[in-house]
């Protein structure tokens, strides 16, 4: 198949840092262009790909500062505009930047595949019910709870998990890692370290946006027990995971995947995940960690951790979340969604 993945160009293809949208994308389009595919990345310019890599912007959004990154900002249109531009090269275009690109996606010619990366909320809702041609691809089951919308169905997010490191044995730590902000829940995991008197690190990036809550609700409780190291880059961040005792992602919102479970996970490291959203289906309760109910539960749940095999983490993700299983999922949409416009 000739194949368009069109990338958001906040992040590079893949991450330097942080940017879970940017890992999936690349693993997707290193295992298409591994099975025979004629794959075309759209992204930044520094992106690192097998496929054939077309760009309008040669970094990072995030590095030039931009207001308005997450937003309908003029480089990420010229980008979906660009692709779009090309429609006719293509026998799908697999888009990955929300809602967007619907308007240019309900009106192409070649079918569109688009995974909703992030949430559907009140405010998007319409515009993906209205423009009703892209072929909707959710990244968990408990995503896929709006009605009347164009679903092909759920594929889970999946990396190339073999080279992750692996370690049976752990130095006694709890780890947050991602970005500081109130839905994902660090007040939580520091509280859950007062608690049961174990070190936290907090890997994990700041906003500006999470300033206030920053200030609030972590500054104060930062110590030689609670350490925050910044955003770190992913070979120490993958270390990290490695021999953490757990890690702890008390997500206040319906997330619809935690990337950093299934990467944890690959490296030995049980997860305590509170049960919101996509977090009941990517932890298997009991045998890869715990899935808890309240920030009592996932105290108590801390002191069951040490009953459970880091190998089994480890077999469970590489089973369900692998970048080969992703793309198998992926290839199936793809042929039913060419299929259904050539009717």
């Amino acid at each position: 198949m000739r194949i368009a993945q069109i990338a958001p160009i906040i992040e590079r293809v893949p991450p330097t840092k942080y940017g879970g949208t940017e890992r999936v994308v690349h693993a997707l389009t290193e295992e298409l262009v591994q099975r025979g595919h004629e794959v075309t990345l759209f992204a930044t310019g520094d992106s690192l790909t097998s496929a054939t890599l077309s760009s309008i912007y040669p970094t990072a959004l995030r590095e030039s500062k931009m207001k308005d990154l997450y937003g309908s900002n003029v480089w990420s249109l010229f980008n979906l505009g660009k692709a779009y531009e090309r429609a006719e090269e293509f026998d799908i275009i697999h888009d990955h930047n929300g809602y967007l690109g619907l308007p240019a996606a309900n009106i192409s010619k070649t079918p569109v595949v688009m995974t909703c990366h992030g949430p559907f909320t009140p405010e998007n809702r319409h515009i993906y019910r209205e423009l009703r041609h892209p072929h909707l691809v959710t990244i968990s089951d408990s995503q896929a709870t709006v009605p009347g919308l164009n679903y092909a169905g759920t594929v889970y997010n999946g990396l190339d998990l073999e080279p992750y490191p692996f370690s049976e044995d752990q130095d006694g730590y709890l780890l947050f890692v991602g970005r500081i902000s109130r839905e994902k829940g660090l007040h939580i995991a520091i509280e859950v370290a007062l608690n049961v008197n174990m070190p936290l690190i907090i890997a994990a990036k700041l906003d500006e946006t999470d300033r206030n809550y920053f200030t609030q609700y972590v500054e104060p409780y930062l110590s030689e027990k609670i350490r925050w190291i910044g955003e770190v880059d992913e070979v120490e961040r993958n270390q990290l995971m490695s021999r953490a005792f757990c890690l702890v992602h008390a997500a206040t919102w319906r997330e619809p995947f935690g990337l950093t479970l299934i990467e944890a996970m690959a490296c030995g490291a049980p997860v305590l995940g509170t049960n919101m959203g996509s977090i009941p289906e990517l932890v298997e309760h009991g045998k890869t960690g715990f899935v808890v109910n309240s920030v009592e539960e996932m105290i108590d749940a801390v002191f069951q951790v040490e009953k459970l095999d880091r190998r089994d983490c480890r077999a469970h993700v590489l089973g369900r979340f692998s970048a080969a299983h992703m793309t198998d999922g992926y290839e199936e949409v793809y042929r039913k969604a060419i299929a259904a416009n050539q009717l």
